[in-house]
């Protein structure tokens, strides 16, 4: 067997009197591709500080071959010490004449060589730091998070750059995707401790979860034989006890295994606080255009998000999906085009960079909005300690600053703050950055069950098949395309119409024959009748919503059911009449006015 590249035995660490991890142990050889997982706060950055030298270990032996050359993308990027994109990504080379890969690096992640670091975006930053970290070529490659902030044109570009080098990677990410095509194996930190799997990041989750099961039955067990042993203690014969030293000794023993093992903390199911549903018609955008001096974000485009839609936003940094974003949610006014709002929207929000979070007011004050000591979820106050730590938050951090919390914690923190706002449109510009894989697994479970519309901003493909309907496409010079599905379904449906040109030819020719043979003669507006209809659904409309929201009101009550059973039959068959009829109107209303629309754009 050769000698390892990279050695880590028995490596502990503390802050203060606190542990962060006690038994790193694992192995890397040369060429080898493997992922570092483990829950947000488990120690992974840090790992990575001591093997770079940047931090002492507490104990443990670290042996790395002489002569390996090793690069690091860390998450803490800092290049205004620079004048220069070139001057930065060139400062680790072995020989800094030598720039060639280096602008090669650049060119092809469309970064300029002479650009001033300090203005670069928060993904221009991170491409950079990822030519310098690639550049060198180097023996071990360590990436921490290397795929937050990037496109995903990028992602996929940096998946193909990696399997073409010969260097040993090791990698922490949260997207799954990348991990799964990515790594060989996996070395798991959980609860300071490291095993390390021959296995596929595919095969992990779930044996992970047999390994929790089995943990549990273990502790299980271990409880059952305390307690028979404790009983035998307290009520055996004095003398009997005093002869049999030995099974003092093992219950002794039984009793510190027990208070040395660490708990497997975990993020509960979660819950959203969901407001009265909107209008069927949630917004509807017609002919938007936006452009900033010579460059076109959006041209004429036309979109429709109907209620209960899941429509993720996917395209290169830079293009607009941010812009995009707050265009449809009128927080910022088109060049050209209009924007309806359907009717009830309550908007929640989960921004990327964090801007509805205070870095001065203390978890408490940003959980309770500044009032109390109290969190409303969904109609139920929960005190701000007990909702705290739904969120892995300990009852000590309740009056910390937001500015000391880690990249995690904040994410934690505003994704407690948008489940407690009712809602009925959730708005998430890219949630997966700084969250683990178990935390993304109650998103993605929570907004699973979320009756409203979602409009999903992200980079994660594993999270947009997991979670969208449909994807709306950024595919340059402004023009936006919408695909049924998620992100798997849109890239098989791109490649069957660039697979299939003359079948699209044939049938487009076929529809044109058909159209042209048949005589269409369409009125140029509405009848008495219809219109008539058209103007008075809205009043019908809304005095249905209000009949259905005093219905939930009435079935509210917990003790309805048992006080009056008669009410509670009669106003639950009441709703589900009211609901239907309310379904019935709204397609109807939908109907009108797409006819109508029709109608006038034939016209014009």
């Amino acid at each position: 067997m050769p000698n390892p590249l990279l050695f880590l035995q028995n490596i502990s660490y503390s802050f203060g009197r606190h542990p962060l991890f006690t038994n790193v142990t694992f192995s890397m050889e040369s060429g080898e591709k493997l992922c570092l997982v483990g829950r947000n706060g488990s120690g992974k950055s840090t790992l990575f500080k001591i093997i770079i030298g940047l931090q002492s270990k507490n104990s443990g032996s670290l042996f790395i071959q002489p002569g390996t050359s090793i690069q690091c993308l860390s998450q803490e990027l800092d290049p205004s010490y620079f004048t220069t994109t070139l001057d930065y990504v060139c400062s680790r080379l072995p020989n800094p004449e030598d720039h060639y890969r280096a602008r090669l690096l650049l060119n092809v992640l469309g970064l300029k060589e002479n650009e001033n670091p300090t203005y670069l975006s928060g993904g221009e930053i991170r491409r950079c730091a990822l030519v310098k970290a690639l550049a060198p070529k180097p023996d071990l490659l360590l990436l921490d998070e290397p795929t937050n902030h990037l496109d995903l044109s990028t992602i996929e570009w940096l998946e193909s750059e990696l399997k073409s080098l010969p260097s040993a990677v090791l990698m922490i990410s949260h997207d799954r995707r990348f991990l799964e095509n990515m790594s060989k194996g996996i070395i798991w930190l959980d609860r300071g401790q490291t095993r390390q799997l021959s296995m596929k990041f595919s095969e992990f989750e779930s044996w992970r979860e047999d390994f929790f099961e089995q943990e549990a039955l273990k502790q299980h067990k271990l409880n059952h034989q305390i307690a028979k042993e404790e009983d035998w203690v307290r009520y055996g014969v004095t003398a009997r006890r005093k002869r049999n030293v030995r099974r003092m000794a093992e219950l002794s023993e039984l009793q510190k295994k027990r208070r040395n093992y660490v708990k497997n903390f975990y993020m509960d199911s979660l819950q959203t606080s969901e407001a009265d549903s909107s209008g069927k018609i949630v917004i509807d955008a017609k002919n938007i255009t936006q452009s900033y001096g010579s460059k076109t974000l959006i041209k004429n485009l036309n979109l429709r998000i109907m209620r209960g839609d899941r429509l993720g936003i996917i395209g290169a940094n830079g293009v607009g999906k941010s812009t995009l974003l707050k265009i449809l949610t009128e927080q910022e006014k088109p060049n050209q085009g209009k924007i309806k709002l359907g009717t009830n929207l309550k908007i929640n929000i989960l921004d990327q960079h964090r801007e509805l979070l205070d870095p001065n007011k203390t978890l408490t004050e940003t959980l309770t909005r500044g009032h109390g000591d109290y969190v409303d979820v969904n109609g139920k106050k929960k005190h701000v300690i007990s909702y705290m730590k739904q969120f892995l938050f300990l009852p000590e951090q309740a009056q910390i600053l937001v500015k000391v919390l880690s990249g995690g914690e904040k994410a934690r923190l505003l994704l407690a703050c948008a489940l407690s706002k009712p809602s009925n449109l959730m708005i998430l510009d890219e949630p997966t950055n700084d969250f683990d894989l178990e935390t993304l697994d109650l998103l993605q479970e929570v907004l699973s069950t979320y009756i409203g519309t979602i409009l999903l901003v992200s980079h994660d493909r594993d999270f947009l098949d997991r979670i969208a309907t449909s994807i709306l496409v950024a595919e340059g010079n402004g023009v936006w395309t919408k695909y049924a599905g998620g992100y798997s379904d849109m890239i098989s449906l791109r490649q069957s119409q660039l697979e299939k040109p003359s079948n699209q030819f044939q049938n487009k020719t076929q529809k044109n024959i058909l159209s042209k043979s048949i005589p269409q003669t369409k009125p140029k507006k509405l009848s008495y009748k219809d219109q008539f209809e058209l103007n008075h659904l809205p009043e019908k409309l809304e005095k249905l919503q209000i009949s259905i929201k005093h219905l939930n009101q009435q079935l509210n009550d917990p003790e309805l059911y048992q006080k009056n059973p008669s009410s509670f039959q009669k106003y639950t068959q009441q709703l589900s009449d009211k609901q239907n009829e309310l379904e019935k109107f709204e397609e109807r209303w939908l109907e009108l006015e797409l006819l109508q629309e029709d109608m006038r754009s034939n016209d014009a």
